[in-house]
């Protein structure tokens, strides 16, 4: 068996990730890691893998099958996924979702231009949510879609409070409202406003000395972030803080409230939920099965850029279609 050649770009949480899932995957092997750090200085988890500077990837274009991008999509992967896509067959985990359609255009111009295929967006939100929000949508016309995220590590709302002066260590949850869920399970398809659908839950160390009052208050007030929610700080030891928030935990829900039948009277529902120990994790591993993917629409001579609203179920899995009818319709 000819194995799918994957390339990373980027080794930070993501990165690493993706190399262990290429390892769970017999139809797969790492090819090399891209770097922008000192490649000296990148210790894999894969034994005799390579690490490579940055630009040295264009280089290697006919050794790799499919590069997956594991940057960040404020910066890195407006940037580098449409110049991978130059060299490569690329995918990327991009979640800016406003700016979905314009990263879109732009990889598809890349990939077009030099015979390449790209999926972006790869993940589970967007992603895997996307695809349950798209199916019960089309199943259930009638009907309001709701999405919850949660109980999870918000890495951008974690960041704004570790920025407040007098924070020497902080993560902040995101914990969807159950009394929000309920209401929609029992088909009410109640119009929720953002503070009734989600808490934002806060876990401070303090630098020695610092007013936590004043900490609380920035926290609590902070436009885009805080003041649109109820919002709890917790001030705790940095034993307390290594010891129990040392994790990146996420998931949510995807739920759609929708009437059928004569006159609309029946109430139908569907749901769907992941929990996540591993956000970079879950996320890697989704990334490195549409790789899959994505090669098999690569050797079928596809072109231009796709979502995962563009990808067939059975193109994710190692089972051909005869073992796929017999085992999971």
């Amino acid at each position: 068996m000819k194995k799918i050649r994957i390339g990373i770009a980027g080794y930070g949480n993501l990165g690493r990730g993706v190399e262990l899932a290429i390892r769970q995957n017999e139809d797969m092997e790492l090819a090399g890691i891209f770097t922008r750090r000192d490649p000296a200085g990148v210790k894999p988890a894969t034994e005799g893998v390579q690490v490579y500077r940055m630009d040295q990837a264009k280089d290697m274009a006919d050794q790799i099958d499919v590069m997956i991008l594991c940057g960040g999509s404020a910066t890195d992967l407006p940037k580098q996924t449409p110049e991978m896509a130059k060299y490569f067959h690329v995918i990327d985990s991009f979640d800016t979702h406003a700016n979905i359609p314009q990263h879109f255009d732009t990889v598809d111009a890349a990939c077009r231009e030099n015979g390449h295929v790209g999926l972006i967006s790869v993940g589970w939100d967007p992603g895997l949510f996307s695809l349950n929000r798209l199916y019960a949508e089309s199943i259930l016309p009638n009907g309001k879609t709701y999405t919850f995220w949660g109980k999870g590590v918000s890495q951008g709302h974690s960041d704004a409070i570790r920025r407040v002066a007098g924070v020497k260590r902080g993560i902040q949850y995101t914990i969807p409202v159950e009394e929000a869920m309920d209401q929609v399970r029992q088909g009410n398809q109640p119009e929720l406003t953002t503070r009734q659908k989600h808490l934002r839950e806060c876990w401070i160390v303090a630098e020695e000395g610092a007013d936590k009052a004043q900490i609380e208050h920035e926290i609590k007030t902070m436009p885009n972030y805080f003041d649109e929610y109820d919002t709890t700080v917790n001030f705790i030891t940095e034993e307390e803080f290594e010891a129990n928030h040392n994790k990146m935990p996420h998931g949510g829900f995807v739920m759609r409230s929708g009437m059928t039948g004569e006159g609309e009277k029946t109430h139908q529902m569907i749901e769907y939920s992941l929990k996540l120990e591993s956000n970079p994790e879950f996320t890697s591993s989704v990334l490195v099965a549409y790789a899959r993917a994505l090669n098999r629409l690569a050797a079928e001579g596809a072109t231009g850029c796709k979502t995962v609203f563009d990808i067939a179920p059975a193109y994710l899995s190692p089972l051909d279609g005869k073992e796929l009818r017999a085992h999971m319709l």
